[in-house]
Protein backbone atom coordinates (compact mmCIF):
# COMPACT_ATOMS: atom_id res chain seq x y z
CA UNK A 1 0.00 0.00 0.00
CA UNK A 2 1.26 3.57 -0.47
CA UNK A 3 2.22 5.33 2.23
CA UNK A 4 0.19 8.37 3.26
CA UNK A 5 2.35 11.74 2.74
CA UNK A 6 3.35 10.73 -0.41
CA UNK A 7 2.52 11.97 -4.06
CA UNK A 8 -0.28 10.02 -5.73
CA UNK A 9 1.13 8.48 -8.95
CA UNK A 10 0.19 9.47 -12.07
CA UNK A 11 -2.51 7.46 -14.02
CA UNK A 12 -4.27 7.47 -17.76
CA UNK A 13 -7.27 5.48 -17.80
CA UNK A 14 -10.38 5.27 -19.70
CA UNK A 15 -13.70 5.58 -17.99
CA UNK A 16 -17.21 4.16 -18.59
CA UNK A 17 -18.17 6.22 -21.26
CA UNK A 18 -14.95 5.70 -23.24
CA UNK A 19 -13.69 9.32 -22.45
CA UNK A 20 -10.13 9.23 -21.14
CA UNK A 21 -9.28 10.01 -17.43
CA UNK A 22 -5.83 11.61 -15.37
CA UNK A 23 -4.59 12.14 -12.55
CA UNK A 24 -4.04 16.05 -13.62
CA UNK A 25 -7.97 16.06 -14.50
CA UNK A 26 -8.73 16.67 -10.49
CA UNK A 27 -5.56 18.59 -9.77
CA UNK A 28 -6.51 21.65 -6.98
CA UNK A 29 -9.36 18.90 -6.21
CA UNK A 30 -9.89 16.14 -3.96
CA UNK A 31 -10.30 12.61 -5.12
CA UNK A 32 -11.44 9.02 -3.47
CA UNK A 33 -9.69 6.80 -5.62
CA UNK A 34 -10.97 3.23 -4.93
CA UNK A 35 -10.07 0.00 -5.91
CA UNK A 36 -11.97 -2.99 -6.09
CA UNK A 37 -12.54 -6.59 -7.37
CA UNK A 38 -15.28 -6.95 -10.07
CA UNK A 39 -18.45 -5.51 -11.05
CA UNK A 40 -21.68 -6.86 -9.81
CA UNK A 41 -20.14 -9.00 -7.08
CA UNK A 42 -21.88 -8.91 -3.71
CA UNK A 43 -18.85 -7.31 -1.71
CA UNK A 44 -18.08 -4.56 -4.55
CA UNK A 45 -21.60 -3.94 -4.90
CA UNK A 46 -21.95 -3.34 -1.37
CA UNK A 47 -19.01 -0.67 -1.62
CA UNK A 48 -20.46 1.03 -4.83
CA UNK A 49 -23.67 1.56 -3.32
CA UNK A 50 -22.16 2.54 0.14
CA UNK A 51 -20.32 5.08 -1.82
CA UNK A 52 -23.43 6.56 -3.89
CA UNK A 53 -25.96 6.90 -0.96
CA UNK A 54 -23.22 9.25 0.43
CA UNK A 55 -21.94 10.63 -2.45
CA UNK A 56 -24.15 14.10 -1.72
CA UNK A 57 -21.69 14.15 1.34
CA UNK A 58 -18.55 13.84 -0.47
CA UNK A 59 -19.47 16.46 -3.00
CA UNK A 60 -20.13 19.18 -0.08
CA UNK A 61 -17.00 18.14 1.57
CA UNK A 62 -15.70 18.63 -2.10
CA UNK A 63 -14.58 15.21 -2.65
CA UNK A 64 -14.57 13.60 -6.17
CA UNK A 65 -14.84 9.82 -6.85
CA UNK A 66 -13.74 7.62 -8.80
CA UNK A 67 -13.50 3.66 -8.94
CA UNK A 68 -11.48 1.52 -10.47
CA UNK A 69 -11.32 -2.22 -12.00
CA UNK A 70 -10.11 -4.44 -14.07
CA UNK A 71 -13.58 -4.77 -15.55
CA UNK A 72 -14.11 -3.22 -18.93
CA UNK A 73 -15.95 0.09 -19.80
CA UNK A 74 -19.11 -2.23 -20.86
CA UNK A 75 -19.57 -4.17 -17.62
CA UNK A 76 -18.97 -1.04 -16.14
CA UNK A 77 -21.60 0.73 -17.90
CA UNK A 78 -23.73 -2.01 -16.86
CA UNK A 79 -22.70 -1.94 -13.06
CA UNK A 80 -23.58 1.58 -13.16
CA UNK A 81 -26.96 1.65 -14.99
CA UNK A 82 -27.99 -1.24 -12.51
CA UNK A 83 -27.22 0.61 -9.37
CA UNK A 84 -27.45 4.24 -10.36
CA UNK A 85 -24.24 4.90 -9.80
CA UNK A 86 -23.04 8.73 -9.73
CA UNK A 87 -19.65 8.83 -10.19
CA UNK A 88 -17.29 7.33 -12.91
CA UNK A 89 -15.11 3.65 -13.24
CA UNK A 90 -12.20 3.48 -14.82
CA UNK A 91 -11.48 -0.10 -17.16
CA UNK A 92 -8.10 -0.96 -15.93
CA UNK A 93 -7.79 -3.88 -17.90
CA UNK A 94 -3.96 -3.92 -18.38
CA UNK A 95 -3.83 -3.26 -14.48
CA UNK A 96 -1.52 -0.25 -14.82
CA UNK A 97 -3.21 2.14 -12.18
CA UNK A 98 -4.05 -1.11 -10.11
CA UNK A 99 -0.30 -1.82 -10.21
CA UNK A 100 1.26 1.59 -9.81
CA UNK A 101 -1.57 1.82 -6.44
CA UNK A 102 -0.14 -1.06 -5.14
CA UNK A 103 -3.95 -2.43 -5.56
CA UNK A 104 -2.84 -5.91 -7.31
CA UNK A 105 -0.83 -8.00 -5.38
CA UNK A 106 -1.21 -11.23 -3.58
CA UNK A 107 -4.08 -12.42 -1.44
CA UNK A 108 -5.38 -15.39 0.15
CA UNK A 109 -9.03 -16.31 -0.52
CA UNK A 110 -10.65 -19.72 0.81
CA UNK A 111 -7.05 -20.92 1.61
CA UNK A 112 -5.64 -20.56 -1.86
CA UNK A 113 -3.27 -17.83 -3.02
CA UNK A 114 -4.13 -16.00 -5.85
CA UNK A 115 -3.02 -12.62 -7.54
CA UNK A 116 -5.59 -10.16 -7.81
CA UNK A 117 -7.22 -6.78 -6.83
CA UNK A 118 -6.69 -5.69 -3.22
CA UNK A 119 -9.53 -3.82 -2.01
CA UNK A 120 -7.35 -0.53 -1.29
CA UNK A 121 -9.08 3.13 -1.15
CA UNK A 122 -6.85 6.03 -1.54
CA UNK A 123 -8.07 9.55 -0.79
CA UNK A 124 -6.00 12.41 -2.50
CA UNK A 125 -5.68 15.88 -1.93
CA UNK A 126 -5.79 18.80 -4.08
CA UNK A 127 -1.79 19.16 -4.66
CA UNK A 128 -1.92 15.25 -5.74
CA UNK A 129 -0.95 14.11 -1.88
CA UNK A 130 -2.17 10.81 -0.31
CA UNK A 131 -3.68 11.90 2.95
CA UNK A 132 -5.24 8.54 3.73
CA UNK A 133 -5.02 5.16 2.42
CA UNK A 134 -7.13 2.15 3.46
CA UNK A 135 -6.39 -1.25 3.26
CA UNK A 136 -8.89 -3.24 5.49
CA UNK A 137 -12.53 -1.82 3.52
CA UNK A 138 -16.03 -2.61 5.91
CA UNK A 139 -18.02 -2.81 1.98
CA UNK A 140 -21.08 -1.51 3.90
CA UNK A 141 -19.85 1.42 5.81
CA UNK A 142 -16.57 2.22 3.60
CA UNK A 143 -18.02 5.90 3.85
CA UNK A 144 -17.61 6.28 7.39
CA UNK A 145 -13.98 4.73 7.42
CA UNK A 146 -13.65 7.39 4.40
CA UNK A 147 -14.72 10.49 6.24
Amino acid sequence: MLQIGTKAPNFEGVIETGERVSIADYKGKKLVLYFYPKDSTPGCTAEACDLRDNYERFLALGYNVLGVSKDSAASHQKFIAKYELPFHLIADTDMTILKAYEAWGEKKMYGKVTEGTLRTTYVIDEQGVIVDAIGKVDTKNHTSQIL
